[in-house]
């Protein structure tokens, strides 16, 4: 383990507020025998709704809402499972990436930050601008039969006042394929392979990445400050 981790979005964006405000969440989704995992359930809380609504900024956020809804629902299911934080070096990375596991749907187990090298795994999250790196993920198990959600969180950085995130949801694809015949997470950016790169090619992928991850042997925990 580094002496000196690196901050994760929880810790960047949720530190003190979760301190302050998941308790109290907790506890009104407890009165009301709502499951947490239910984004339903969880988003029509009346304290759930309080905060999505003072995080959001004063320009609003469009169709981004529900990216922030996602995030503050991950984040909160992060906290409440004691904020494991797995790491993966490079070489179990390169291994999970280049080899599919063969058991193609059973559910993840406890909810984690799963962080991956820095600058390996880059994707475009928004269709026409410059790929942004993967620092991690956020994993969970949804309602719909236990199937998994993943946020990825890209663009992060501690000088950058705030990070992208991508979410995908559902069970695995079965024989998952680029059209183009190229190797799933294989580079899209120019010169990515004699870089050792990956790449993520939509939001399948990102969802087998998910799969992938949450199968991991996690050797390297920590809990998030």
């Amino acid at each position: 383990m580094s002496a000196h981790p690196r901050p994760t979005p929880f810790d960047l964006a949720f530190a003190e507020l979760a301190d302050e405000r998941f308790p109290g969440i907790r506890d009104s989704l407890a009165a009301e025998g709502a499951d947490p995992g239910n984004r339903d359930a969880f988003l029509l809380n009346h304290d759930v709704v309080t905060l999505v609504r003072e995080l959001r900024p004063e320009e609003g956020v469009g169709e981004d809402i529900g990216q922030l809804a996602a995030l503050v629902h991950h984040a909160y299911r992060f906290w409440a499972a004691g904020k494991p934080v797995i790491q993966l070096d490079r070489a179990q990375m390169d291994t999970m990436l280049a080899e599919p596991d063969p058991t193609p749907d059973s559910p993840p187990g406890e909810p984690a930050y799963i962080q991956v090298p820095e600058r390996r795994i880059w994707a475009e999250t928004v269709l026409g601008a410059p790929h942004e790196p993967l620092d991690g993920c956020f994993i969970h198990a949804g309602r719909n039969d236990r199937k998994l959600e993943i946020l990825g969180v890209f663009g992060l950085h501690p000088d950058r006042p705030g990070f992208t995130v991508v979410e995908a949801a559902g069970a695995r694809t079965p024989n998952l394929a680029r059209p183009d015949g190229s190797a799933l997470f294989a580079p899209l950016l120019a010169g990515g392979a004699a870089a050792g790169l990956h790449s993520l090619a939509g939001g399948e992928e990102l969802l087998e990445l998910g799969y992938r991850m949450s199968r991991n042997e996690k050797p390297k925990s920590r809990k998030s400050s």
